[in-house]
């Protein structure tokens, strides 16, 4: 039986395929203008990788902030329980998920059958996301893909002082032309943004088993930068940590699906 979960979010568009208990296709692309047209997109290139039809999905779940979009869900569920699923279905141990998108951040507490029992999540303001990092990297004349590396090789970190995306970017433009490292730089940036997303998760107490989801997670810096604010080692993912919602969506079809046969 194949079921399928679609993530079409504000800068990216995520699907997932899964043949009864494995993944047999996944595939992130950059949002369309209209999320109508990101779902089908994303959909069909993970049908043409599964190589398979629509025709053959039994079940497909839409979640992010398009899912109201998505034309070939058969039903629609948040991004927080996406989120606390997916992760959950990859570690059964994750009792805390901490998600950075492009738009927003949350923290997510699971009780011990993996439903949401608690979350806090800043969509508010662009620090603490994925769109500050993208920012900050055209600042700093470097691919975001880099941010992470490049922190490592921090001897001095800056301290950034300012939360606000306007008032952090020209900080770090006065840092530059004050001859700061661009490693250190980059090293104060994401312990800065660590705090602020440490903080959402402290607000509504921390677990001990605790994984971060999103785009984000990719960046080593960032990783670390939180394992450092939240004072944890972190359950890194095997599978793409920006799949995690779609995939969640995916588990949430096959469960629908199972319900309905």
């Amino acid at each position: 039986m194949y079921v399928a979960g679609c993530d079409v979010g504000s800068l990216s568009a995520k699907a997932v395929i899964m043949k009864d208990t494995d993944i047999v296709a996944s595939r992130v692309i950059y949002a369309r203008p209209e999320p109508e047209e990101s779902a089908r997109e994303v959909m069909d290139a993970a049908l043409a990788q599964a190589g398979i039809t629509m025709r053959e999905i039994e079940s497909c779940v839409g979640t992010g902030y398009g899912r109201n979009s998505i034309p070939f869900a058969v039903a629609v569920e948040s991004e927080i329980a996406c989120h606390g699923k997916g992760a959950r279905w990859l570690i059964p141990e994750v009792r805390m998920v901490i998600d950075i998108g492009g738009q927003d951040a949350k923290a997510i507490r699971l009780d011990e059958q993996g439903n949401v029992a608690r979350y806090a999540y800043n969509d508010k303001c662009a620090s603490g996301t994925g769109r500050f990092l993208e920012i900050m990297a055209g600042a700093l004349g470097v691919r975001i893909e880099d941010m992470g590396e490049l922190s490592f090789q921090a001897k001095n970190p800056v301290t950034i002082s300012n939360q606000c995306v306007v008032f952090a970017e020209t900080e770090i433009i006065s840092l530059i032309n004050d001859g700061r490292d661009l490693s250190d730089i980059m090293y104060g940036l994401h312990r800065a943004m660590a705090h602020r997303v440490a903080s959402l998760a402290k607000g509504i107490e921390l677990e001990r088993e605790i994984t971060m989801t999103g785009g984000v997670a990719k960046n080593i810096g960032m990783f670390r930068a939180l394992e450092e604010a939240l004072g944890v080692n972190l359950r890194q993912m095997e599978t793409d940590p920006q799949i995690i919602g779609a995939l969640g969506a995916a588990v949430m079809a096959r469960e629908l699906a199972a319900g309905s046969s």
